[in-house]
Parts: structure tokens; C-alpha cells; sequence
């Protein structure tokens, strides 16, 4: 019989500015129906995106800076301070730009970095957008996504090269479980740690964001469509809503309910 204590919160991650890289977290805490605090507060708008602050809604990431159009973004390292609202970006290990994206000017001085940084691929001048409670997730339900380390090994096996994990931008990792057995949870519900539950609501189709390498900002391959044609679907890893919160590390567990 296998031990579910084998089954394991590895790493927790969350993205403050989408696009941007993530930030490991030492725990973090769960909130019902919400994503992991902070996660996807920020977007870079690519030309006008028609999102209204006073009225957020979801729109689609093609309206913002982006990895699946924007690779240059993996070059870029990021720190986020919550407390203060201070975005700092290094490029090459070098402070490139700093600014409280709590307030205008400090907004100004990141939307003219990326006007440089990004110039050939804007249409339009690059703006932070914010909303109070707003997540620029790819979807429009607020879920935290879960990657199983498994299925990432799987999936080294099919493109035949080293896969990072981070290529599938997800909050979750976990491992102990076998590799695509998060399919078999979609419309369960899954206690995490001693207090938090979720609900397993829907498998994440990959794009071509994946294909670039965390580390050095390349586009050096072609995880979809090599899934496509080895398995016959693009997906890894799944979305989950938050029915009871609580606090999260590392090592928590992950005991699915009964079907």
C-alpha cells in the first residue's frame, strides 16, 4: 500500500507581474476562492488592453507582455516586496530598474524600462496595470495551479532533453504522485496540509510559453506540439480552487477525499 504521507507539497511559487519569473516562497496562506496572495497582481499592458481598474475583468494574455510572445522576459530577474510595493529588475545580475508600484511615479519608472527593454515588440506605450482583489491569471476563475513532478519527468522522456519545472509557471509542485495522476483528481476535492482544501476543477492546456527555458530566455523547444503528437493533448498540471484556507508550506501533504 502506498504511503500518502509520500505524497508532498515540494515548492511553493508565486508571480507577483505576470510574465515576469517567480518568487520561491518559504509558505504562503490559502484563502477561500482566492489565488496565493499577490499572485498575478501585476500585468504589463502590450498596447491598449481595454482593462478597466474600476470594473477588472479577465482579459487575455495576448493583451500583456508575455512568455509565449515575449521570451526576453525569462532574462529578467525580479524581486517583489510586498510590505512596500517595491518591484526591483535585474538584467545580467545588474539592477536595471526600481520602482513602488503602489504609486504613479514608481509605475512610470517600470513601464520605461520595459518601453526600452521590450521596444520592438509593443504596440503600444507599456503600462502596469493593478486592480485591489484582481489576478491577471490566464484564466478567469481564481485557482492556484498545481504541477506534479512527475509528469514533468514524463515529460523529459518524450522531448528527450532535461525539462525544467518552471516552464510551466505553476504555484504548486508536488511530488509522490504518479506521473499524469492529477488528471485522475480533476472534480475531486484534495485536503492540503492540516487545514486547507481544494478542489481539482480542470486540466491547464500548455503554450507555446513552455518552450522557453527559465534560465536563459530561449525559445529551445516544442513541449505542445511533442505532446500533442506523442499523447494526443498539450496539458500539464491543473487548476484547484480554494475551499477552506489555511496556512501552507513546503512538506504539507496531499490527501485526496474519498470519490
Amino acid at each position: 500500500m502506498t504511503d500518502i504521507n509520500t505524497f508532498r507539497v515540494q515548492s511553493i511559487y508565486r508571480y507577483p507581474v505576470k510574465g515576469l519569473m517567480p518568487e520561491l516562497l518559504a509558505s504562503t496562506v490559502l484563502e477561500i476562492g482566492k489565488t496565493l496572495p499577490a499572485d498575478r497582481r501585476y500585468a504589463i499592458e502590450n498596447g491598449p488592453s481595454g482593462f478597466d481598474p474600476a470594473a477588472p475583468s479577465y482579459l487575455p494574455k495576448q493583451r500583456f507582455l508575455m512568455l509565449m510572445k515575449n521570451e526576453r522576459l525569462a532574462r529578467l530577474e525580479m524581486q517583489y516586496d510586498d510590505a512596500t510595493g517595491m518591484l526591483v529588475i535585474r538584467v545580467d545580475g545588474r539592477e536595471a530598474a526600481r520602482g513602488d508600484l503602489s504609486t504613479t511615479p514608481g509605475r512610470r519608472t517600470i513601464e520605461d524600462f520595459f518601453a526600452g527593454f521590450c521596444a520592438d515588440e509593443l504596440r503600444g506605450p507599456p503600462r502596469v496595470l493593478h486592480a485591489d482583489g484582481h489576478s491577471f491569471s490566464d484564466v478567469a476563475a481564481k485557482v492556484v495551479s498545481i504541477i506534479n513532478l512527475a509528469t514533468v519527468a514524463a515529460i523529459e522522456t518524450a522531448v528527450g532533453v532535461p525539462v525544467h519545472p518552471l516552464r510551466f509557471r505553476g504555484n504548486l509542485y508536488v511530488e509522490g504522485w504518479p506521473a499524469w495522476h492529477e488528471f485522475d483528481l480533476v472534480g475531486r476535492e484534495i485536503a492540503v496540509g492540516p487545514f486547507a482544501r481544494l478542489k481539482i476543477v480542470k486540466r491547464i492546456v500548455r503554450c507555446a510559453a513552455t518552450n522557453v527555458d527559465p534560465d536563459t530566455g530561449f525559445r529551445d523547444l516544442d513541449i505542445p506540439a511533442t505532446l500533442l503528437r506523442r499523447l494526443g493533448h498539450a496539458d500539464c498540471g491543473v487548476y484547484a480552487e480554494v475551499l477552506d484556507g489555511g496556512a501552507l508550506h513546503p512538506g504539507a501533504t496531499l490527501v485526496p477525499e474519498r470519490s
